[in-house]
């Protein structure tokens, strides 16, 4: 019998522990790396999270890789707390999976994604053109 998509959510889930929002904005004031895996278009229209990384989901693997030539500077190792979110929590929560297959052990997402940081009544700044996506070279 095929697979779906909620049996690949699963798998995926069963392999970390998710975290929260307000949890994951205390992680990324302590230092964690929190990635914002939405499109432009969803950051234009309805907000950044601050402090977040955007990195589109197509170059995910090579720029948190620390083993990629193409990685962030950011990542050093493959110990780096790694928080993503995503809007809803459903595509970081397979995004997560693919960085605990590149061996990035401390690698979660956030639960509800950016619909959950908002309803926890934490803050969006605007969209910053200027910021990104990192989806080029740049390391």
């Amino acid at each position: 019998m095929p697979r779906t998509v909620d049996d690949l959510l699963a798998d995926a889930r069963s392999r970390y522990e998710r975290i929260d929002p307000a949890v994951a904005a205390s992680e990324r004031d302590h230092g964690a790396l929190l990635v914002d895996v939405r499109p432009s278009e969803l950051r234009r229209s309805q907000g950044e999270v601050p402090g977040a990384i955007p990195i589109g989901l197509n170059v995910l693997e090579w720029r948190l890789d620390p083993a990629s030539r193409w990685r962030i500077p950011e990542i050093d190792d493959h110990d780096r707390r790694v928080i993503l979110i995503c809007q809803e929590g459903y595509s970081s929560t397979l995004a997560v999976g693919r960085l605990l297959d590149l061996g990035i052990a401390n690698a979660t997402d956030v639960v509800d994604g950016v619909d959950g940081w908002r309803a926890a009544g934490l803050p969006l700044d605007p969209f910053d053109p200027s910021r990104g996506p990192r989806d080029r070279e740049e390391a």
